[in-house]
């Protein structure tokens, strides 16, 4: 009886595990994946920096100059009234203003050569520019003209420097064995002066068989070349000459008077030879400047007549924003003489006088807030990049709740950190905008600062969007099936939702969680 029952407790005990086991597979087979998911949506997300402060009596704020100057004007006594951006104390900047000026002319200027690039050259001015060709082609024939006049003139003062002035003390000069009428003891240079003659007479007659030929379109450079070589071969003979005519002394069959008019002539007919060489050197300059005239001129004749090019436009366009530049540091130049007020409120200290020297950084006036409270907060490290003085803030006290709004903006940010809990902090001002008899000294302020804002964008909440290899994606419902895509995200909302640039659309259903 007793093994009967212990057989039939092992089959009951078999069936209840054999049906525990089945349920299990069965339920397990049956699941299907649970999720959560959103629609993506499209409207405003904005960035803010929350933070925690306290409500404390307004305090003053202590203005200075950003450089050293002399007080020109000061606007404001103990006791006035201010207002924001109120002009307070002003130093001198007659200079600065002159330069501003300066630095607008210059951008007008080139503003007005980009807008003439863009437009391209009128008809009148390239018709101006015809003319310019026009006349420097009659400068360059002018100048022809002076260096053939030159060149006549340096052969006239040769021929006559030396077949009047030098001949008067040679026997047989022209001929093919010229002789001084003199005595010099020098054989060496007596014999140069009898052969020098010999030679120069040659050049001066295929001087004159050259010039005979030369006409406007010749090629003026040979005959230049020429005619200084030539100088130079005279001017040389004339130096020996004249050191043989001031050796010669008296003699019974020479007078003094005769040597005298002799060395004169020679001298004379050097100072020829020296001022066409001279003349000559001026007309081939002369004429060198005409045709680099010419050339530039016809030069600025095909730009006016071709469009502008982009490299053109575009090394235009830089120049303005060079100038543009020029003239707002000179703007920033100017503001730094000028002390606004930053608040609405009055004036406590005034130590500026008229003509007096005041040094940058050192407080000259202060003013104390016109409205009855501020803010005091410290802003983490993490955030403070991402507020400046102005931002406006949306300040809840806790006495009120949250559905209570004050609306404020920051005045002032320190730029020394304070230290809280091992964490670098700074310490900001905020002002309300509006005088409120509910604000209380001491009150907890919970602070929005309105750092960003974007409208008519696309998002979704932070936590849907997943790193993978080193991009974003997000999964999405698309007709029942679960699949996976890249976005590009933007601007990272105070409330959870980020802007998606890229990848999904308006509508699109975004999964956020999913269960197993």
């Amino acid at each position: 009886m007793i093994k009967i029952l212990r057989k039939k407790s092992f089959i009951i005990s078999a069936i209840i595990i054999v049906l525990i086991i089945a349920s299990f597979f069965i339920l397990r087979g049956d699941k299907t994946p649970e999720y959560d998911s959103v629609i993506a949506e499209k409207g405003t997300i904005t960035e803010e920096v929350s933070v925690t402060g306290r409500v404390k009596p307004a305090q003053s704020v202590n203005l200075a100059p950003e450089q050293t100057g002399q007080v020109s004007d000061v606007s404001v006594a103990v006791g006035d009234k201010v207002w924001l951006g109120k002009t307070l104390i002003q130093l001198r900047n007659d200079e600065l203003l002159a330069q501003l000026l300066q630095a607008e002319a210059n951008l007008a200027s080139e503003e007005a050569k980009l807008s003439e690039i863009k437009k391209g050259t009128r008809p009148e001015e390239v018709q101006v520019q015809e003319v310019r060709v026009k006349n420097t082609q009659s400068a360059i024939n002018d100048a022809k003209k002076n260096l053939i006049d030159k060149l006549q003139d340096a052969y006239t003062k040769s021929d006559d420097a030396i077949r009047n002035k030098v001949d008067q003390f040679f026997n047989n000069p022209r001929g093919s064995n010229p002789t001084l009428v003199f005595f010099i003891i020098d054989s060496q240079l007596d014999n140069d002066i009898k052969w020098g003659r010999l030679l120069v007479e040659v050049t001066l007659e295929n001087w004159k068989l050259s010039l005979g030929r030369l006409i406007i379109s010749s090629d003026l450079s040979s005959y230049t070349n020429e005619a200084e070589k030539n100088l130079e071969q005279i001017k040389s003979f004339l130096d020996k000459a004249s050191l043989a005519i001031n050796s010669t002394y008296s003699t019974t069959t020479l007078s003094q008077t005769t040597t005298n008019s002799w060395k004169s002539d020679v001298s004379t007919a050097r100072t020829n030879i020296y001022t066409a060489i001279s003349n000559l050197t001026t007309a081939e300059e002369k004429l060198k400047t005409a045709e680099s005239d010419s050339a530039l001129s016809e030069q600025e004749l095909v730009l006016k007549r071709a469009e502008a090019t982009p490299e053109q436009i575009l090394s235009q366009e830089a120049k303005v924003k060079s100038t543009q530049a020029d003239v707002q540091n000179m703007q920033a130049k100017i503001a730094k003489t000028i002390i606004r007020s930053p608040i609405n409120g009055i004036v406590t200290i005034q130590n500026a006088k008229v003509g007096e020297i005041v040094a940058n950084n050192t407080s000259i006036i202060s003013i104390i807030s016109e409205a009855d409270f501020e803010i005091e907060a410290n802003i983490p490290e993490a955030d403070i990049a991402k507020v400046k003085i102005s931002n406006t803030a949306q300040v809840t006290l806790d006495a009120y709740g949250d559905d209570v709004i004050f609306e404020a903006k920051i005045i002032a940010i320190d730029p020394a950190e304070t230290i809280i809990e091992g964490v670098s902090t700074y310490k900001t001002t905020l002002q309300f905008l509006k005088e409120d008899n509910r604000i209380k000294s001491g009150m907890t302020a919970n602070i929005d600062i309105l750092n960003n804002k974007k409208d008519n964008v696309v998002f979704i909440p932070i936590r849907a969007v997943e790193e993978k290899d080193g991009r974003k994606v997000v999964k999405i419902l698309n007709n029942g099936e679960i699949r996976e895509v890249g976005v590009e995200t933007g601007l990272r909302g105070s409330d959870g939702n980020i802007e998606v640039i890229t990848g999904i659309n308006e509508g699109d259903e975004v999964i956020v969680l999913i269960k197993e």
